[in-house]
């Protein structure tokens, strides 16, 4: 029988996963447990242990841009709290209403926005996380410009928890932007779209967000055609030099904004609750390489334009891993980044790791040289 455990406190994290590597107990982590989907199937473990009760403010300073939280705290109670202040992390976790924010961190998944202002990596200053030696490790504080020493806490970021876990997160925070506007264009070519992105990314602009999405995606998010989004903020001045600049595209705003950029931001936690079997892959490449690699995929695709991720739905894991392969050889990389419910493990779901997955595998050996921890979760690989 698996035993289902969370702790009150760090302190109490710690002494647990201490306790199961004393037993050799197999364990499973996570906060809400929202992206179970993530990466690949975990093995079966003796025991669960989530961080929900590890949901506490531990120091926020808005006149500094920083905050420390536990990472079990809802990333949507998160997000508001922020918002109360005119302030945001701007990650776009997608399942951000059930995500934690723990959980949306050791995944490193992020949203449209990363373009402008980076990854996971780019806001997080510091971290505290719980060792399988009972170990309470603090990595980073609470400045932004901190550099003593090995900053640890980032080897948990993109670790899906194979590595110890994150019991709290310090983060550098963004103002809210006194204005946002977002500029929407069609077209039934590729091409066109492509030239478009091509004209803005050489242009003086700095836009937060440029998304592409093909026709079947379109579909899926309300839209038709192939389809460019280009989100902007700042003053609204700025934000009207935009308007003038991106004449003939049709303008976004407030709630119509807000909903447009939900459904993008949420597309893979919707085709998934729709397709239980889907499978959805991520593939970067460069950006002369993003207009052959989605123009030819036959499942709806949402690339980050700006940067070359592109995330394609599959109806099965099958059809995501042959896919998978076959822009391999071309020269993108990938993994499938949510399996399918009935994928028992079988398949490839990193098809070419590269030289890193050495270097990772031992960076997990000495974290947890008994493989303990959220087995084989990290893609098949760890």
């Amino acid at each position: 029988m698996v035993s289902r455990i969370s702790p009150g406190s760090a302190k109490e994290m710690a002494e647990l996963l201490a306790s199961c590597s004393a037993s050799g107990s197999t364990i499973q982590t996570g906060g809400a447990f929202s992206k179970n989907r993530l990466g690949a199937p975990s093995l079966p473990s003796d025991v669960v242990i989530s961080t929900a009760k590890l949901d506490k403010v531990l120091q926020y300073e808005p006149k500094d841009l920083t905050i420390s939280v536990e990472a079990g705290m809802p990333w949507s109670r998160f997000t508001a709290l922020l918002a109360e202040n005119g302030q945001m992390v701007p990650l776009d976790p997608p399942f951000s209403s059930s995500a934690s924010v723990g959980g949306a961190i050791v995944s490193n998944i992020c949203g449209p926005r990363r373009r402008w202002f980076g990854s996971a990596r780019d806001v997080v200053i510091g971290m505290r996380y719980a060792t399988l030696e009972g170990r309470l490790v603090d990595s980073g504080g609470m400045v932004v410009k901190n550099v003593a020493g090995l900053d640890t806490g980032k080897l948990m970021i993109g670790s899906y928890g194979t590595l110890g876990v994150a019991v709290s997160v310090n983060f550098k925070l963004s103002p809210v932007a006194p204005a946002t506007r977002t500029f929407v264009f069609h077209s039934t070519a590729l091409k066109a779209v492509l030239d478009k992105r091509d004209s803005i990314l050489a242009s003086p602009l700095q836009p937060w967000a440029i998304d592409l999405l093909n026709p079947q995606a379109a579909a899926l998010a309300g839209e038709e055609g192939w389809v460019l989004a280009i989100q902007a903020g700042g003053s609204p001045r700025m934000v009207e030099r935009y308007s003038t600049e991106l004449a003939g595209s049709r303008p976004l705003e407030g709630a119509s904004e807000e909903r447009f950029w939900t459904a993008i931001r949420e597309f893979a936690p919707s085709f998934l609750s729709a397709k239980p079997d889907g499978s959805i892959a991520r593939v970067s490449c460069t950006l002369s390489a993003l207009g052959p690699l989605v123009e030819h995929c036959p499942v709806p695709v949402v690339a980050r334009a700006g940067n070359g991720v592109c995330y394609a739905c599959f109806g099965d894991s099958q059809g995501a891993r042959h896919w998978l392969e076959s822009v391999t050889v071309r020269g993108a990389r990938g993994v499938i980044e949510f399996h399918s419910m009935d994928d028992g493990g079988s398949t490839d779901y990193w098809p070419s790791p590269g030289a890193d997955l050495d270097v990772m595998k031992r960076i997990k050996q000495m974290l947890d040289p008994k493989h303990l921890l959220n087995r084989g979760r990290l893609h098949g690989r760890i």
